[in-house]
């Protein structure tokens, strides 16, 4: 691999400022932390971080244990390649999607093994707790498409409409947030609604009880409140 670094902070391809240091350092803590928790297998999933007109993205086949601030990879907004000599996600018309038609500043795709067993079963996550208000609402399922492809963007894209997260029909999740934390956190939860829902639905005889949508209305009211304010 070749690696140029020198007083400016150049390492292949472009300029890379604290910022970029630092998002990237988060990138690559949040990778090892899907592995770590549950939510991918190997290499699979990825995630992305987006500072002005750069997004930071995780690279193609490559462990996140061996990833470190030299391999900072990074394109525009269009997928050219603007930092690091790395070769990006497979996933990049994903993010790149998302970061085109919301407000996000971070991504979370994983291949979370409940999440990925209901997307196999119904058109969108039933409401099954509160927290689904964190995402905006019943997490839709989008239609199936191979990796990697335009048209997996477009229906992730679709799905998330006035949504923060959705499911991904056979293959996983993809969250977004306004930091690394809380798009990590929506995946978090996403995954375990749909462990509780599978549980809750696996008892013979009874069938699970569900918010109405004024419930989820009151919730969703609630939670704005929700946490501390400076």
């Amino acid at each position: 691999m070749d690696r140029q670094r020198g007083d400016t902070g150049r390492i292949g391809a472009g300029r890379i400022g604290a910022a970029e240091a630092e998002a990237w350092a988060e990138v690559v803590a949040t990778a090892r932390r899907t592995a770590a928790e549950g939510l991918v297998v190997g290499t699979s999933g990825n995630v992305s971080a987006r500072v002005g007109d750069t997004v930071l993205v995780t690279p193609t086949g490559v462990p996140y244990d061996r990833l470190g601030p030299d391999d900072i990879t990074g394109v525009d907004l269009t997928g050219r390649q603007v930092l690091g000599t790395l070769k990006p996600t497979s996933e990049l018309p994903l993010h790149l999607a998302v970061y085109g038609a919301t407000d996000a500043r971070a991504v979370v795709h994983t291949h979370a093994v409940h999440a990925t067993a209901v997307s196999t079963l119904v058109p969108e996550l039933p409401p099954i707790h509160y927290m689904i208000c964190a995402l905006g609402g019943p997490v839709r399922v989008a239609p199936y498409a191979a990796y990697g492809t335009p048209e997996l963007a477009a229906h992730a894209v679709a799905a998330l409409i006035d949504r923060t997260g959705c499911l991904l029909r056979n293959h996983g999740t993809l969250t977004y947030g306004t930091t690394l934390a809380q798009a990590y956190d929506r995946t978090a939860q996403l995954e375990w609604m749909c462990r509780l829902w599978l549980t809750a639905s696996s008892v013979p005889g009874h069938t699970p009880s569900l918010l109405t949508e004024a419930e989820l209305a009151e919730a969703a009211d609630r939670l704005k409140g929700y946490g501390q304010r400076g």
